[in-house]
């Protein structure tokens, strides 16, 4: 068994897809429009050193339950998901000249350093890199 996909709830599926490829370099592996009533689209990115690898779909939060989580996680300041990078203060800094703010800048954490960011499709996303790792 694997993990094929990640779902990470969006406020704004055509801008999260936007900023997800745009800004934070991941590839639009499908975008299918029209999938639902409400006229959601199947919208999953990956990671370019993992074309094949798992997908995060950028779910729509169209009902109360998601709303809730998602604003509620935000609220109390926990990522949403977490993403590894090679070096998180480069990765910082890359991300800070194109716009991204930063919560949480690149901090040393005990087992690994770590800084969260505000994806604008509202949630808290944390970078992670483990020591020794």
């Amino acid at each position: 068994m694997i993990i094929s996909h990640a779902s990470l709830i969006v406020n704004d599926q055509i801008k999260a897809m936007q900023f997800y490829t745009e800004i934070l370099g991941f590839q639009l592996k499908h975008n299918i429009p029209g999938v639902d009533e409400a006229g959601n689209h199947w919208l999953t990115v990956v990671s370019p050193e993992r074309p094949d690898g798992v997908e995060l779909f950028l779910s729509p939060n169209d009902n109360p339950i998601s709303v809730a989580f998602q604003q509620g996680l935000k609220a109390q300041g926990i990522p949403a998901i977490q993403f590894a990078v090679s070096d998180v203060a480069a990765e910082c800094e890359r991300l800070k000249g194109l716009g991204v703010e930063f919560t949480l800048e690149a901090t040393d954490v005990g087992p690994a350093i770590i800084a969260i960011f505000n994806d604008t499709c509202g949630n808290l996303i944390q970078l992670m890199k483990e020591k020794g790792g």
